[in-house]
């Protein structure tokens, strides 16, 4: 049974459903946006390009975002009864199974993301005191698994009250970022700047292709949380307000980003910079003002980075939530509390945040793993709802009436969006692909359970298809894991 047909309902619903403002979506993707990654830019950028190279990627990737917060925009106009997330514009355009891997997909993202965020704070403490190392200590551990529960049962006391509290949160931690941007272009020292400009002087960085190239995986893994609004649709006071939330949100970080990469290569040489402790912002604002600096920064980091945690995990539960409600996951992930809040979902990512920060206790380099692991995994949802937007103008679905040129210009966005992601997948590379299969593949397990609970057939031949071409590559990637092909 399709959303259109059995929209969620439960104890306590009744009071949250249609509350959120523009504002307050517009909150929503800037505070899911703007998280730890915009911390570690300028390292990130700096091992990869000079200024030419980061213009480019940022202008690159700025476009394909652009056209993939077009795609939500247009699919929230002309799909209105789709109001479940990312998830159901997969599940919409190309069956039960595929939405089914969107969600599960985004929710993974959305757990390793979660995890990321909180070996990036001890990393930061790591700063102060030695015992949180880089993040991957057991004292690092023990703070991050005490976070975890506490914000498990803010969340658990009204998704009305985190919202709230989520907007509250982005204008605070987006006024540091602000401050670090104007004191740095201030301070810009222009032969610095020059010998940046290209940074070949400073060794071999490949081609400007190559340059490029490596840097999509950050700027991809500093958008997510564009669909924000998308996955609160349900909401919303008015229907329409979910797209301008999402462009409005991907134009405001998009300028915050690239600002903070010029600003960077504007005080302090390319191979510096590569080398700072990460988060790197902290040791380039130190290196202008001082050490008050340092802590200026990193508590800003902790603030920004504790408000994108907060929006992740309520995405997070929303989408194992829906899809319960909707037959796509067994019914025991869609049961609510007293509070209209899905505390089941919310149970099971708490407790897989806390299973992955376990694994950064052997995991090398913990924080670039989650980074580019919570990446690879949301291209699948972000490519099917590109691909579905697509489906439609080629087929005219949703355009009977209206003038060619619409369908065309919308056909043109999707397009170009599709084939973004599409980049994006080559981007990630093989292995990040492989353990994003690892995880896919056993949790076919549970759409098999909720095909089982509603009596539906389980496979189209197609969908077979898909399913084993999903465990073909979960075996692969377990074997490489076993080999020591596939590190981690």
């Amino acid at each position: 049974m399709s959303t259109t047909e059995q929209a969620p309902t439960g104890a306590g619903e009744s009071s949250i459903v249609q509350k959120m403002t523009l504002p307050t979506l517009t909150a929503m993707v800037v505070g899911g946006m703007v998280g730890a990654g915009v911390f570690s830019l300028p390292a990130r950028f700096g091992v990869a390009t000079g200024i030419l190279g980061s213009l480019i990627a940022w202008a690159v990737a700025g476009a394909g975002m652009l056209m993939l917060a077009f795609v939500f925009q247009n699919l929230a106009i002309r799909k209105p009864e789709l109001d479940s997330g990312v998830f159901i514009y997969a599940k919409a355009g190309f069956g039960d199974y595929a939405g089914f891997n969107s969600a599960i997909g985004f929710w993974a993202s959305a757990v390793a993301g979660n995890a990321f965020y909180w070996v990036f704070i001890t990393a930061t403490l790591g700063a102060f005191f030695d015992g949180f190392g880089d993040g991957d200590t057991v004292l690092a551990l023990a703070l991050s698994t005490i976070g975890v529960w506490f914000f498990h049962v803010l969340i658990a006391r009204g998704v009305r009250d985190a919202a709230i509290i989520n907007r509250i949160v982005t204008v605070f931690k987006v006024l540091p970022i602000l401050v670090f941007i104007v004191v740095l272009l201030v301070s810009l020292d222009a032969g610095v700047f020059a010998d940046n400009w290209t940074a070949y002087g400073y060794g071999d960085l490949g081609s400007l292709d190559e340059q490029v190239r490596n840097t999509m995986i950050i700027t991809t893994f500093v958008f997510l949380g564009i669909e924000g609004a998308s996955v609160y649709s349900r909401y919303a006071k008015k229907r329409e307000d979910v797209g301008k939330a999402t462009v409005m949100g991907l134009l405001t970080v998009l300028s915050i980003f690239s600002l903070v990469t010029l600003a960077s290569y504007s005080v302090m040489p390319q191979p510096e910079i590569a080398d700072t402790r990460q988060p790197s912002m902290v040791g380039l604002f130190a290196h202008v003002v001082g050490d008050w600096g340092e802590a200026f920064i990193s508590v800003a980091v902790i603030v920004s980075v504790l408000g994108a945690y907060l929006a992740w995990t309520l995405m997070a539960a929303e989408v194992m939530y829906i899809p319960a409600r909707n037959q796509d996951f067994p019914a025991f992930l869609g049961r609510e509390n007293d509070k209209g809040t899905p505390i089941t979902a919310l149970v099971i990512t708490s407790i897989a945040v806390q299973s992955v920060l376990l694994l950064t206790l052997v995991v090398t380099d913990a924080l670039n793993f989650l980074l580019d692991l919570c990446t690879s995994l949301a291209l699948v949802p972000y490519f099917l709802a590109a691909a579905y937007s697509l489906k439609l103008a080629l087929t005219g679905e949703t355009y009977e009436g209206e003038p060619p040129g619409v369908k065309r210009k919308e056909g043109i966005i999707a397009g170009i969006a599709t084939v973004y992601t599409l980049f994006l997948f080559d981007a990630a590379g093989l292995e990040f692909l492989l353990l994003s299969a690892v995880l896919l593949a056993p949790a076919s397990l549970l759409y098999i359970k909720a095909r089982s609970e509603s009596g539906l057939r389980l496979f189209t031949p197609t969908e077979i298809g898909l399913f084993v071409v999903i465990l073909a590559a979960g075996v692969v990637g377990v074997v490489g894991l076993w080999t020591g092909r596939i590190s981690l």
